[in-house]
């Protein structure tokens, strides 16, 4: 059985650096279409711009992003609205590249850090942001509770999370969940209504809490066509897969267990604003 604490967690992503960059590019997370003849990187943009509406971000706005990973969407946030970004990554190798990277506005405060051990001061921030990185931590009721500690009354979280949904049959926790928690590194795919009770209980008011599913499940078909073209095309990616003594090679299975997860209905795709 694999680790996933956070320093589990950082070994994989640390390990796997170069591979996400390649299958994921710099934002690592899922795609929002709208419209159905968008790029990925449209799609995969529009997400962090819907993030952006609804945090209310004005120019200065103070952020945190928990699990900025290579700092992609906290720079979109700082050049196309002048955010004031705080980031938390606990990833050694996505903290060096997103400090490498040139910034067209205010620059983001990458943190190496489980921002649950940070010294943000109490009502700092205008928003906290946590895009896919829920189900990574473990705690995810404890990082809600520090997200209303930093928050200032009124302001704004909104979480983009990986999710199970409320009562998957027997044979998908079993063939599809449990197999993606133990080899994506996951702490947690709660349900919808556990993350709505976490919410709550930090002293939060649901705005609402939408599935996105629909919207953003085509994320794993490309992201299978970019895994199958680097398998015939990019030597150190086969290598790397098929090396037995390498742990994390798992993930290319998981890639497919995904995909399938999201098409029989055994993950959600959820979306939660709430104020402070």
């Amino acid at each position: 059985m694999f680790e996933r604490n956070p320093s589990a967690v950082a070994r994989h992503y640390n390990r796997l650096d170069r591979f996400y960059r390649r299958l994921w590019g710099e934002h690592v997370h899922h795609g929002f279409w709208e419209t159905p003849t968008w790029s990925t990187a449209q799609a995969v943009q529009h997400l962090v711009h819907r993030v952006a509406e609804d945090a209310r971000l004005t120019d200065g706005a103070r952020v945190c992003d928990v699990g900025s990973g290579y700092g992609a969407p906290a720079r979109l946030l700082a050049e196309d609205y002048g955010a004031h970004v705080t980031g938390f990554t606990v990833s050694a190798a996505q903290h060096a590249y997103a400090e490498a990277q040139p910034v067209d506005g205010p620059r983001p405060d990458y943190r190496l850090q489980d921002v649950r051990m940070n010294t943000v001061p109490d009502a700092w921030m205008d928003a906290v942001v946590l895009i896919e990185s829920l189900s990574h931590i473990d705690g995810g009721a404890d990082v809600l509770r520090e997200a209303a500690r930093m928050l200032r009354p009124g302001g704004r979280l909104v979480v983009c999370a990986w999710l199970s949904a409320e009562d998957p049959p027997g044979w998908a926790r079993r063939w599809l969940l449990g197999p993606i928690r133990e080899e994506g590194r996951l702490a947690a795919l709660p349900a919808a209504s556990t993350v709505e009770q976490w919410t709550r209980d930090a002293g939060f008011t649901i705005e609402r809490f939408d599935d996105v599913t629909r919207q953003v499940q085509r994320t794993w078909s490309v992201v299978i066509g970019r895994v199958l073209r680097a398998l015939a095309t990019d030597r150190d990616v086969r290598h790397f897969l098929w090396d037995a003594s390498e742990p994390d090679r798992v993930f290319a299975r998981t890639v497919l267990r995904l995909w399938l997860a999201y098409r029989v209905g055994a993950m959600r795709y959820g979306w939660l604003v709430a104020t402070r």
